[in-house]
Parts: structure tokens; C-alpha cells; sequence
């Protein structure tokens, strides 16, 4: 039993999403086959080989994956696809917007965020907003999987594994899609969602400016910024900020939720963490039946002084 993970890797790195599928992988078998596609990746593909569990490296470099194009790369995973019994890819935008082309082009049935895996075959993973588990059985030859990050723990690196060039014939077969521009936010902060602690601010903070407040408590704790959907609809803060459901997925060992009511599609997004601290000057907010210390104060007094303290 043949094992692909889909690597995904930014400005020549492999990102830590990709240590989490090998750990998911390696509940499947030993044969884990790691697959980095980009441009000019040689440095990259050297250190994909160090992932322990890793036994071979499979490097598809082309100037026409400069941008990681999945209309562009789902072919050649296509032409690969026969190889193996299953293909994994972690449950982020990458791996969202690749695994499905490339199973219509299988003509399979993808499972997404997998959060355990019980046998190559049965496989768990939320419904209804995490309210439900669920198991299911895949029948199909070639098993697409994209597997929620936060429920493996990462792999270490120390591995050796083999590395050999992958086919580009099939690069874009077919295909008219074309890079156009990207805009990206940059920032200091540790990303959302592979940061330890994360402070995350709700409808409560009441404005954009005053979501500096949370922002500068991040900055004291070094942590990264979130939000609550409700936050980002009125826009107090940016998109990429948001957690829950429709957001990412987030697992940090501690997460802060500020004038956050804790709305079950929010509580989807974070309620893996290991320590949650909710502040809300509502006794009776959602938030608290799933915090591990909750404080019912005005968040305009509490964070400041939080802020001073830390």
C-alpha cells in the first residue's frame, strides 16, 4: 500500500500543514511518497527529505507551477494517481482547492477534513459544524483525503529519504487557466493557524479601531490575531483572520477569545485548543461552557490591563 502526500510549501519552504499529513499518512503505511511541485524547488525538495517518515521524495519543478496552480498541477497528479492507494493533502486552502479537481478528474469521491483514521479504508471526520463524528467506509481504488492538520500531531524532522524527479508532460493538459496577480498579507505575527496561542476578538470589540486593543494583546503574548465571523462581516477585521467553520480551523495550546459569544460555527474553528480563556461581560455567553477560565468583564477594562501586565 502506496502512500502520496501532496506537499504544501511557500517562498521555498515546506509549511508545517505538510509535517501533520505525513503523521496522518503514516496511519495508513510505511510507504509514504512525498510530492513537492513548484519552480526551481531543488532546495526545497532537500528539505522535504528530511520529514521523518518520508521514504521518497517526488519533485515535479517546472516554471509553470510558479504559482502552485491547481488547475495547472491537478493533471499531473492525475498522471501519478494510479500509484498509489491513497493521496492525502492537508484540509487548508491548498489542499481544498487541489483534492477535488483532482478526484472529479479521478472520478472519485473525496473525503475532506479526516480527523482520524481508523483503517485504509474507514475514516472519521466532523458534520454539523463538529457536532457530529461520523465514519465513512471508501470503497474507491484511489482514496482522496484531505486531513484536518490540528488533529495530527506534526512529524519530526531527521528523516533521509530518497529523491527523484517527477513526469511534467502532463502539466495543464487541457487547461486555460493562467496566473493573473495575488495580493498577500504580510505580517510579523505567527501564522493563525499553526501559532500557539492565538488571541481572537468577537463582535463585542465593537469597532475596527478598537480591535487594536486586541492586536497590541497579541503583540505583548507574541501570538497570532483571529476573529469571529461576525467580527469580519463588519469589518473589524481582514478575512484571512477568521476562525471557525467558513474560517480556519485552529488548534493553539492557548486561545483567547475576547467578546466572543461563541457561536457553535466558531466554536468549530477552536474548541480543539488546549487552553481557551474566555472574556465576555455576558454571564451567560456560549463561550463559557467551553472555556477553560472565563472572566465576565467589560473587555474595554480587561485587555488593557492584561495588556499592561503581561
Amino acid at each position: 500500500m502506496s502512500i502520496l502526500v501532496i506537499a504544501e510549501q511557500a517562498a521555498g519552504q515546506i509549511k508545517s500543514s505538510t509535517l501533520h499529513c505525513v503523521t496522518a499518512a503514516q496511519k495508513l503505511g510505511s510507504d509514504v511518497t512525498l510530492l513537492v511541485a513548484g519552480s526551481s524547488i531543488s532546495a526545497t525538495t532537500q528539505e522535504a527529505a528530511k520529514i521523518s517518515g518520508v521514504t521518497k521524495v517526488v519533485a515535479i519543478d517546472s516554471p509553470s507551477l510558479s504559482h502552485q496552480l491547481p488547475e495547472v498541477l491537478a493533471p499531473a497528479l492525475v498522471a501519478l494517481a494510479p500509484s498509489y492507494s491513497h493521496i492525502l493533502a492537508p484540509a487548508t486552502a491548498f489542499g481544498k482547492n487541489l483534492l477535488p479537481r483532482v478526484a472529479g478528474l479521478l472520478d472519485v469521491q473525496p473525503l475532506s477534513d479526516v480527523i482520524e483514521i481508523l483503517s485504509p479504508t474507514q475514516f472519521k471526520r466532523p458534520v454539523y459544524a463538529g457536532n457530529v463524528i461520523a465514519t465513512f467506509e471508501s470503497k474507491d481504488k484511489i482514496k482522496l483525503l484531505t486531513i484536518r492538520t490540528t488533529a495530527f500531531d506534526a512529524a519530526p524532522m531527521g528523516g533521509s529519504a530518497a529523491t527523484e524527479s517527477g513526469d511534467v508532460s502532463s502539466l495543464g493538459n487541457g487547461i486555460s487557466a493562467e496566473f493573473v496577480s495575488e495580493e498577500l498579507t504580510k505580517s510579523e505575527r505567527p501564522e493563525l493557524a499553526s501559532a500557539k496561542i492565538v488571541v481572537s476578538g468577537g463582535r463585542g470589540v465593537g469597532s475596527a479601531e478598537n480591535f487594536a486593543l486586541i492586536e497590541k494583546l497579541a503583540d505583548k503574548l507574541g501570538s497570532a490575531v483571529g476573529a469571529s465571523r461576525a467580527a469580519v462581516d463588519a469589518g473589524y477585521a481582514p478575512n484571512d483572520y477568521q476562525v471557525g467553520q467558513t474560517g480556519k480551523v485552529v488548534a493553539p495550546e492557548l486561545y483567547i477569545a475576547v467578546g466572543i459569544s461563541g457561536a457553535i460555527q466558531h466554536l468549530a474553528g477552536m474548541k480543539d485548543s488546549k487552553v481557551i480563556v474566555a472574556i465576555n461581560k455576558d454571564s451567560e455567553a456560549p463561550i463559557f461552557q467551553v472555556a477553560d477560565y472565563g472572566l465576565v468583564a467589560d473587555l474595554f477594562e480587561a485587555v488593557p490591563e492584561m495588556t499592561e501586565k503581561v
